[in-house]
C-alpha cells in the first residue's frame, strides 16, 4: 500500500510538468556542452560512438568522451581519454565550435611532453559538415581532417557533427546550495541530480523544521532573476512558507548571496514524503526549478505553541521577583522608620527566621547573651585559679634570660 501511494504520487508530478514548463536538468554524464547561446548540447547518448579517419599508414580513432587512440598494424598507440568530470567548451564565432580535450596518454617517446602527462588530443567540433567535397556517410558526424605536431605527442582532430537541435537555454553562473559558497542544488543554472524531482533518500526528516538557501549569480545578470514561487505535492498536510531576501525578488551576486528560508511544518502524517516544487522565474531564460522533499512520520505543533508556555513562565517570574524586590524594600523601611530596628533585624522576616533557627537548634546551644553573661560565672562551681606572677620576679627572670 505505501509503495502504490509513493509510486501515484510520482505520476502525478511527472504529469503536471510535462503540463508546463520543463527545467534545465544537469545531464547525468560530462558530455554535455553549453553553446555561445547558453542552450545546452546533451551527446550523452553518442558516448563510445567511433568516428574513423583512415590515412595513408595510420588510422586515427575518436570514440566520442571516452578516448583518442592511432591505429596501425603495429598496435594501438593511446593519445588520451577524456575527462568526464567536465564538459568541453565553446568557442565564439561565425560557426559554431566546441573543443575536447584527451590527456593521459602513451608516454613513449613523449616524457618530456609539455604537461608530462603522456600524449595527449585536442578534438575541434564544429556544427555543419566538412568543407572538403566528401560526403559523410556517418549520420552523426566525420572527422575531416587529422594533424600531429613536430613530437608527434599530440594530435588535432577536426570534427564536423550534426547539432541542428538545441536544448533549453541555461542561466549560467546561478548556483543554490545549503552554504553560501556551496550548490548541491542548482550549479551553473542546471539542477542537480537528487532534487530534479522527488528522492526518498534526500527528503529532510520532520523535525526539520528550516531549509536555508543560498542564491547566487553574475552580477551583470542578477537583475533577470525573478520572484521564486513554489507548489507542494500532495497540497494538504504540509504547511510551507518563504522567507528571506531571496523569496522577495533580491537580485543575488556572487559576493552577497540572498537567502531563500523555507520553513516546513507536518500538518499530517504520510507514509510517502511530501515533495515541494519551488520555481525560481529567470527573463530571457527556462526557469530554475529544483524539488525538496520532506518526510512526516508525525504531526508537528505550532512553534507559537511550544514556546507559549516558557513565555508565561518568564513573566511569571518577573512579576514574582518585582514584587519580592519591593516588599523587602518596603518591610525594611517600615522596620527602621517605624519599630527601630537596624541592621539584619531590620529586613523582613528575619524575626521569623531567627525564631525557626532558634526553635531547631534547642535552647542550649544559642548565643550567650549579654544580659545572662554575668550569672554564667556566678554559677560556676569549679574555679581555674591561675597563678599571677608577681613583678619582681618576672623582672628578675627576664634580666636572668639571655644574660652574660
Amino acid at each position: 500500500m505505501k509503495i502504490l501511494r509513493w509510486w501515484s504520487i510520482a505520476f502525478l508530478i511527472a504529469f503536471l510538468r510535462i503540463c508546463g514548463v520543463e527545467s534545465v536538468v544537469a545531464p547525468t554524464s560530462g558530455c554535455y556542452v553549453i553553446d555561445s547561446g547558453s542552450f545546452l548540447l546533451d551527446f550523452t547518448d553518442w558516448i563510445g560512438h567511433v568516428f574513423e579517419y583512415l590515412g595513408k599508414d595510420t588510422d586515427l580513432a575518436v570514440r566520442f568522451c571516452k578516448d583518442v587512440e592511432q591505429r596501425s598494424q603495429t598496435g594501438y598507440v593511446d593519445f588520451g581519454q577524456f575527462d568526464t568530470s567536465s564538459y568541453f567548451a565553446s568557442s565564439s564565432g561565425t560557426v559554431e565550435k566546441f573543443v575536447q580535450e584527451y590527456h593521459g596518454g602513451d608516454l613513449l617517446h613523449c616524457e618530456d611532453s609539455f604537461d608530462k602527462m603522456g600524449r595527449a588530443a585536442q578534438v575541434n567540433i564544429k556544427c555543419g559538415t566538412c568543407s572538403n567535397t566528401e560526403t559523410c556517410t556517418d549520420k552523426y558526424g566525420c572527422i575531416c581532417n587529422v594533424s600531429y605536431d613536430s613530437t608527434m605527442c599530440r594530435v588535432f582532430v577536426d570534427l564536423a557533427i550534426s547539432c541542428t537541435q538545441n536544448g533549453s537555454r541555461v542561466f549560467e553562473g546561478f548556483t543554490v546550495g545549503f552554504h553560501p559558497r556551496s550548490y548541491e542544488v542548482i550549479y551553473n543554472g542546471m539542477t542537480q541530480l537528487g532534487f530534479d524531482r522527488a528522492h526518498r533518500e534526500f527528503s529532510f526528516a520532520t523535525e526539520h523544521a528550516h531549509v536555508p538557501l543560498y542564491l547566487t549569480a553574475v552580477s551583470s545578470l542578477s537583475g533577470l532573476v525573478g520572484k521564486p514561487h513554489f507548489k507542494v505535492y500532495p497540497e494538504n498536510g504540509l504547511e510551507v512558507e518563504l522567507a528571506g531576501s531571496g523569496a522577495v525578488g533580491h537580485p543575488p551576486t556572487t559576493l552577497s548571496p540572498t537567502i531563500l528560508d523555507v520553513s516546513w511544518r507536518c500538518e499530517k502524517a504520510l507514509d510517502a514524503p511530501y515533495e515541494v516544487f519551488i520555481s525560481i522565474p529567470i527573463k530571457g531564460y527556462e526557469p530554475v526549478e529544483f524539488s525538496l522533499t520532506k518526510s512526516c512520520e508525525y504531526k508537528q505543533e505550532l512553534e507559537s505553541d511550544s514556546t507559549r508556555g516558557w513565555a508565561t513562565f518568564g513573566i511569571i517570574s518577573c512579576v514574582l521577583v518585582v514584587a519580592s524586590m519591593a516588599f523587602c524594600c518596603g518591610g525594611f523601611i517600615y522596620k527602621t522608620r517605624v519599630e527601630h530596628q537596624y541592621g539584619l533585624y531590620a529586613l523582613p522576616g528575619m524575626t521569623l527566621l531567627s525564631a525557626c533557627l532558634e526553635a531547631v537548634s534547642g535552647p542550649d546551644t544559642g548565643y550567650t547573651r549579654s544580659d545572662n553573661l554575668g550569672n554564667t560565672f556566678i554559677n560556676q562551681t569549679v574555679w581555674d585559679r591561675i597563678p599571677v606572677p608577681v613583678d619582681g620576679a618576672q623582672r628578675s627572670g627576664d634580666r636572668r634570660y639571655g644574660s652574660i
